[in-house]
């Protein structure tokens, strides 16, 4: 994979996320997630958070103002607006580095540039699929995206899960399972997690 590609990776689960949002009724924010004890609301405030660790990882501008593994329960003022400027900012970061860049700073480390972006891709597409499952929505995590992420999740989750404690254990994974039940699996989701269930 190169930082074509990755970037690439990146618009696929920004545009998943954004999709996510805007489906949400109404009266869903509340809802309990794949993300133990955290609301939609929350895991929407823990993705833009981490979109601007990113951002700012390379830019040095408009870091998060809060912890985002602490992300607060509630909605204040134009949230999708804000979203919508805050992917912006972290794909027109990755975007914006130069064609020979070999490493792109992150909030992991320096990464190469095509990880950087993919490990972007995976908080914000895994995120958008917890917000779809919590919220009812038909819309599943895509096989291409899920293979883009896929490259990012074998490189650093397990690496993460151990350093930080921030993604659950890896669930065992449904036979025949597809690539994206796969990768769900992997960061600590059951791919056939339900509001139900």
């Amino acid at each position: 994979m190169n930082s074509t590609d990755g970037l690439k990776i990146l618009g696929l689960a920004h545009a998943y996320l954004r999709t996510a949002v805007a489906g949400v009724p109404a009266d869903r924010w509340g809802a309990a997630t794949p993300c133990d004890q955290w609301t939609v609301r929350q895991v929407l405030n823990h993705a833009r958070l981490d979109q601007q660790a990113y951002a700012a990882a390379i830019t040095g501008e408009g870091g998060p103002q809060s912890d985002p593994f602490q992300p607060a329960d509630a909605l204040d003022g134009d949230f999708v607006q804000v979203l919508e400027d805050v992917l912006a900012k972290a794909f027109d970061a990755y975007a914006q580095l130069p064609a020979d860049a070999a490493e792109a700073p992150t909030p992991l480390g320096p990464l190469p540039v095509w990880l950087g972006a993919t490990a972007a891709a995976l908080d914000a597409g895994v995120h958008a699929w917890d917000i779809a499952v919590a919220t009812g929505q038909d819309l599943p995590l895509e096989a291409e995206l899920a293979e883009g992420l896929s490259a990012a999740a074998d490189q650093l989750v397990d690496r993460i899960r151990d350093a930080y404690g921030v993604y659950a254990p890896a669930v065992r994974q449904v036979e025949d399972g597809d690539r994206a039940a796969a990768l769900l699996a992997f960061v600590g989701r059951d791919p056939r997690w339900s509001p139900a269930g």
